[in-house]
């Protein structure tokens, strides 16, 4: 398998994209260690291995300092970080205060760069790679989710300066996510109807799997990948259509 006697971790990798992310990994042959806050409810695993858990702030810088020493120190490598960790609750601009939007940026941005950089030493010796995990509120508005939008817009650009700044011993990658079906999808999109009603809107005619994802992220991580530094893969089926089309009152379709 590609990734065999690799070494990778998968921030916020217990559920959802991270746990596809991490089971894509275990797949391709990698050892895979996921962290979080709060452990999994199951153990994330696919054919008949398990990523190892560890518990963890990922603001803490102190504690994912020593979380990245205590890989190397029993792997004896590290070879992909993936950056996955974040989210946003719905929260319009106006409301919440400063305080509360820099939470989202502080999660979303601060919390990658602080991993990235950790992590460094351990990649650079093993000619590694990272994968941030965008998304498209990063390239276009956002509403509702304005903070999220602009840490992700950032966290694109960081890695493209990561990846000059690293080259030539450690690339760096970005996954521009789209929608993604996962175990919260309902509290974003409604029941099964709502759900694929949003998935009809998606070019492809359905919402992306966290194992899209997860190969993908493979496919960055790997030797196939080995001249792929600074880009940004677009995992969105598509993209959106664009509003206007359907407002317009020519060229419609009969």
């Amino acid at each position: 398998m590609e990734l065999d006697g690799r070494v990778a971790v998968v921030t916020g990798g217990t559920r959802g994209v991270g746990a596809g992310i991490a089971r894509s990994f275990l797949a391709a042959g990698a050892h895979v260690v996921v962290c979080a806050r709060r452990p999994p409810r199951q153990p994330v695993a696919a054919g008949g291995r398990e990523a190892d858990f560890t518990a963890l702030d990922l603001r803490d810088p102190a504690a994912v300092e020593e979380f990245f020493g205590a890989v190397a120190h029993r792997y004896g490598r590290l070879d992909c970080l993936v950056n996955n960790a974040g989210g946003t609750p719905y929260r319009p601009l106006g409301e919440g205060g400063a305080q509360r939007h820099a939470r989202v940026l502080e999660l979303n941005l601060l919390a990658p760069m602080t991993a990235s950089l950790l992590a460094y030493p351990w990649l650079r010796e093993a000619r590694g790679s990272v994968v941030m995990i965008g998304s498209v509120s990063g390239t276009r508005p956002s509403p509702g989710t304005a903070a999220y939008g602009a840490a992700k817009a950032g966290l694109e650009n960081l890695a493209r300066s990561m990846a000059v700044e690293w080259a030539p011993e450690v690339r760096v990658n970005s996954l521009v996510l789209g929608m993604v079906r996962t175990e919260l999808s309902h509290l974003h999109y409604g029941d099964e109807a709502g759900i694929a009603a949003v998935g009809a809107t998606v070019p492809l005619g359905r919402l992306a799997e966290p194992a899209d994802v997860g190969e993908a992220a493979v496919f960055l991580a790997s030797d196939r990948a080995g001249y792929v530094s600074g880009a940004s893969l677009l995992v969105h089926g598509g993209g959106e259509r664009p509003a206007f089309l359907d407002a317009a009152t020519v060229n419609k379709e009969s």
